[in-house]
């Protein structure tokens, strides 16, 4: 699990690449605490690296959806692979998630 950071104006935009899991989700847990915690407000996961995720990793990016909430900021996915596309449509997460297909998009659109 590989998490790269960069900053486009005030919007951090993390990439993501490898699985998550329950062996990696705390990792991540913990790098998106700390992108938070250094006052992001507003954030871009770009899911296109993830190879796998299961539910546990469903459950960190649930947390720091809310998390990212409480502290008044707006989290947005994009480049959700085919995979992982089909798990959060099969779960509903399309509902509480918004997901675009570009980064520019996702960044646009805050």
């Amino acid at each position: 699990m590989g998490v790269d950071k960069k900053v486009v104006g005030d919007i951090t935009v993390c990439s993501l690449g490898g699985e998550i899991n329950i062996n990696t989700s705390p990792e991540l847990r913990r790098s998106l605490d700390g992108i938070i915690g250094q006052s992001a407000k507003k954030i871009v996961l770009d899911l296109d690296g993830v190879t796998y995720i299961d539910s546990s990793g469903l459950a960190t990016l649930i947390e720091v959806l809310r998390r990212i909430k409480r502290e008044g900021g707006t989290l947005h996915l994009c480049r959700l692979p085919d995979k992982v596309r089909s798990l959060f449509e099969m779960t509903k997460l399309t509902k509480l998630f918004q997901i675009y297909d570009a980064e520019e998009t996702a960044c646009a659109n805050f």
